[in-house]
């Protein structure tokens, strides 16, 4: 099936696939915040699973590569690799804020707020809200630290040695910074829509 050998076409076709299924299966259709959930949901799966790829996977193979005594290296990676794995991973983080700010719709100050604009506060509130921070913080992070000093590392904007090696060192402490927030954000986020108590 030629539709599965590009992957944008199998992307097409997945949301095609669960458009139908809604169709068949659904009692009505979708409501705009279950779309929104959604597609909160697809796009943060991309941008976690790229950001838990780069932190667990590609930086650990690079620093190996680069160690190895054979000629392999890592330009492959950096060359072929890098580029379209940061640009699905910068927007999926621009998807899923947008999504997860359409998802909170009306409550969205009170999330930001963390509850406290609502008189005895709100456990839903503060436990999505914290979620929501800790991916605005993450989101900012992709698109005002990893992405320019990317862009560096990669060639994309011109760069001496010694800034590529400054550059290297605040994308991957940055990139650990999202990791590290990512876990807690996923416990917030799951936390407030399925009960798990705190």
């Amino acid at each position: 099936m030629s539709i599965l050998l590009n992957h944008r076409y199998a992307l097409v076709f997945g949301f095609i696939v669960a458009i139908v299924l809604t169709l068949l299966i659904g009692d009505s259709a979708p409501n705009h915040l279950a779309l929104a959930r959604w597609l909160h949901t697809v796009a943060g799966v991309f941008w976690v699973g790229l950001l838990y790829y780069f932190n667990v996977v590609q930086v650990p193979a690079l620093a190996a590569a680069s160690a190895a005594q054979d000629s392999l290296g890592g330009a492959a990676i950096a060359k072929y690799v890098a580029p379209p794995a940061l640009f699905w991973f910068r927007w999926a983080s621009v998807v899923t804020w947008v999504a997860g700010a359409w998802l909170l719709e009306r409550g969205f100050v009170h999330a930001f707020t963390l509850g406290t604009m609502i008189e005895g506060g709100s456990q839903y509130f503060l436990t999505i809200g914290i979620g929501a921070w800790l991916g605005t913080i993450m989101l900012l992070n992709v698109w005002l630290l990893i992405w320019p000093n990317q862009k560096k590392i990669l060639g994309i904007t011109p760069a001496t040695d010694e800034q590529k090696a400054r550059a290297r060192k605040i994308s991957l402490i940055v990139s650990r910074v999202n990791f590290v927030l990512s876990i807690p954000l996923l416990l917030c986020m799951t936390a407030a829509t399925h009960g798990l108590p705190f």
